[in-house]
């Protein structure tokens, strides 16, 4: 028997150099789940968020385009079709550097969190 019916998403805003589509299906915003948080994203060409390291792991699957993840250790580039995971407390910066941008599903464990995601100040914000 379902729990929770998700009729619509939030409209999240989104943090970067440009403006990204957040959809929150579910989350701390739009079913008040803080134990999951599922969400699509759409970020345009050239986006790019400043580099953070999560209390979250962070499961995604890119729909459309590519999407650019940057670790410490090396860059990525997940294509159409495939998918990554980001565990908890690893550095990363996500980007969309190519002309068709990317559209990806996006799953944490806990829910995204403003106050659990750690973001980057200063220099190393859009590197």
């Amino acid at each position: 028997m379902p729990t929770i019916i998700i009729t619509s998403p939030s409209i999240i805003t989104a943090q970067g150099n440009k403006p990204k589509k957040i959809e929150e299906y579910f989350g701390r915003i739009n079913s008040k789940t803080e134990s999951v948080s599922i969400a699509k994203m759409k970020s345009p060409a050239g986006w790019v968020e400043s580099g953070q390291c999560p209390e979250f792991d962070e499961y995604t699957v890119v729909l459309k385009g590519v999407l650019r993840i940057k670790t410490k250790n090396e860059t990525i580039f997940v294509k159409e079709g495939q998918a990554v995971l980001i565990s908890k407390n690893e550095w990363v910066q996500y980007s969309s550097p190519f002309d068709e941008g990317a559209e990806y599903i996006a799953v944490c464990l806990p829910a995204f969190s403003p106050d659990l995601v750690n973001r980057d100040v200063g220099e190393e914000m859009y590197k």
